[in-house]
């Protein structure tokens, strides 16, 4: 099969898990002998633009007409089978599915966050779970600021979704979302129901696996409110006073908390803040780990850090809301706590830290998970299911269009 994977890349200073779920997947694609080619734009450029470049930006995240003449003139000449997006923003915009349009490649995307419901993608304001867009027009996001606490930053978001919803929802074939919890909350919003898939992200087997009880508790991820960082330093000082549980939170990964953090790990014993760590440093950290801790406020559309510990034979101390609650199943692979409240959270954590022989039975109950569940062999099999789908349902379309014009 040949496949060209369509993707905006995240700026490399901060983790992105879903530049990692790209690259898993065309590694994963290739190794098993498919062809498959990159169209790309890095946000790593923009710094390079200059300030008319930067300035004009903006106006291409609705449409970017350069970005639809020359994938066209791409798809045309290398004839794939199909095309997978990912990401769009800012620098290619949904101009890539008119190109698809233009040379007649079916077109499947992957749906990372809920950018096609809410702006920024969150279904998140001011640190509380919010859907006041999902299912009507973009605006309230806007009237907040809800890019970046941004009206301006926000105008760009809001009119793309609001001009391309139609475009999106009838110019893809096949919509991957990555959890059940995401596909009910589009559906509820109008999204076309029979387009919409559930197909998890995989995780490479990491090689290191638990051995023993585990050295730390392990945050990893982007320092963020909506990662729940500020709620994990509060119940860890309820935790602190109440004398600890024996061994420390490591915090790996770096955000806009970035100082906030730092200012509060500096000096502490039961603290330790590593900063951003190499993909062979994370897989020794979570294998290290008495359990890794995923405390997000916001409704996560997956939760790769889950996984990733899972295939480690580690448990999972998250929230117990959006996708967790499918991946994590409470007192067998990990707990779940509720959601933003962190005396809760911190009784999960002493739970964990004080019960060594339920974290092993647990860590083992969750790498059977992932071997059932979320292995490349599981990923590729549903991956390649996806894209015959929408192969056989771009040459329905085609064939229905040829008829049509010959009456």
């Amino acid at each position: 099969m040949h496949v060209l994977v369509v993707h905006n890349r995240y700026a490399s200073a901060q983790p992105s898990g879903e530049n990692k779920v790209v690259d898993q997947e065309v590694a994963l694609l290739r190794a098993a002998g498919h062809r498959v080619g990159l169209f790309e734009r890095r946000s790593d450029d923009i710094a390079a633009r200059s300030l008319l470049g930067k300035a004009a930006l903006p106006l291409l995240v609705p449409w970017n007409p350069a970005v639809r003449t020359e994938l066209a003139a791409r798809l045309r000449t290398e004839r794939p089978d199909v095309v997978h997006v990912h990401n769009v923003f800012p620098l290619l915009s949904p101009a890539v599915l008119a190109a698809c349009a233009d040379a007649g490649v079916p077109a499947v995307a992957t749906l990372h966050n809920y950018t096609q419901v809410c702006p920024p993608g969150t279904l998140q304001r001011d640190g509380r779970p919010c859907a006041e867009c999902v299912g009507s027009t973009p605006l309230p996001a806007v009237r907040h600021g809800c890019y970046r606490n941004s009206r301006l930053a926000t105008v760009p978001l809001a009119v793309s979704l609001s001009v391309n919803r139609r475009r999106w929802w009838s110019g893809v074939e096949r919509f991957f979302c990555i959890s059940a919890a995401q596909r009910e909350v589009l559906v509820r919003a109008g999204m076309p129901a029979e387009r919409l898939a559930v197909k998890h992200n995989f995780v490479p087997d990491p090689g290191a696996r638990r051995v023993g009880d585990g050295e730390h508790l392990l945050y990893l991820g982007r320092l963020a409110e909506a990662k729940g960082v500020r709620l994990l330093m509060a119940a860890w000082d309820e935790i602190a006073a109440g004398g600890g549980v024996g061994v420390p939170l490591v915090i790996a990964g770096t955000g806009p908390l970035e100082r906030e953090v730092t200012a509060w790990a500096a000096g502490r014993d039961d603290v330790r803040y590593v900063g951003l760590l190499d993909p062979a440093e994370c897989r020794r950290a979570v294998a290290r780990s008495v359990a890794v801790v995923a405390p997000s406020t916001w409704l996560e559309a997956f939760g790769l850090v889950v996984v990733e510990a899972m295939a480690a034979g580690v448990p999972t101390v998250a929230a117990g809301h959006g996708a967790f609650v499918e991946l994590v199943e409470d007192g067998v692979t990990g707990l779940l706590h509720r959601p933003g409240d962190p005396a809760s959270l911190a009784s999960r954590i002493r739970r964990i830290a004080a019960e060594p022989a339920l974290g092993r039975e647990m860590g083992q109950a969750a790498r059977r998970r992932y071997e059932q569940g979320f292995s490349p062999a599981v990923g590729l099999e549903r991956l390649v299911e996806g894209y015959r789908t929408a192969i056989a349902g771009g040459r329905n379309q085609s064939g229905t269009e040829s008829m049509g014009g010959s009456k």
